[in-house]
């Protein structure tokens, strides 16, 4: 739906979607591009999108429909463990990054990062005990 929303305002092509991405997440994610031009092929193939000859995207009337909907409850599946779980993978994965680029930006935040670490020991010990438990 992020794609969607972007087109909305005016057709881009794939670098300008990975853009209006990185800028919609605050920096947090840019998506590459092995991500998004399969994707942007996927939706013109599904008839939400049409490539212009400019080699923009834009919407065609389909995704235009989709738009109309709420981006509410239908479209939002509930969130698992496994999604919970894979999500905290992924910011410390991104956190990781950080320090081994040289940045001290975690270093402000490093007396949280120790509690949530001592948090997610308890809770894995606490998760061992109760499997434990008959």
């Amino acid at each position: 739906m992020m794609v969607i929303a972007l087109l909305e305002s005016s057709p881009k092509n794939g670098v300008e979607v990975m853009d209006g991405i990185e800028a919609m997440t605050r920096g947090w994610w840019r998506p590459s591009p092995g991500s998004v031009y399969p994707l942007l092929d996927q939706m013109a193939q599904e008839g939400l999108l049409r490539k212009a000859e400019s080699g923009r995207y834009e919407l065609t009337a389909k995704a235009k429909v989709e738009l109309e909907v709420s981006f509410g409850p239908r479209f939002r599946k509930p969130r698992t463990v496994t999604d919970v779980v894979d999500e905290i993978n992924w910011l410390l994965s991104y956190l990781e990054d950080v320090v081994r680029t040289g940045s001290r930006e975690l270093d402000p935040h490093r007396a949280r990062v120790r509690d949530f670490s001592k948090r997610l020991s308890e809770l894995e010990g606490n998760a061992s005990d109760a499997k434990e438990s008959p």
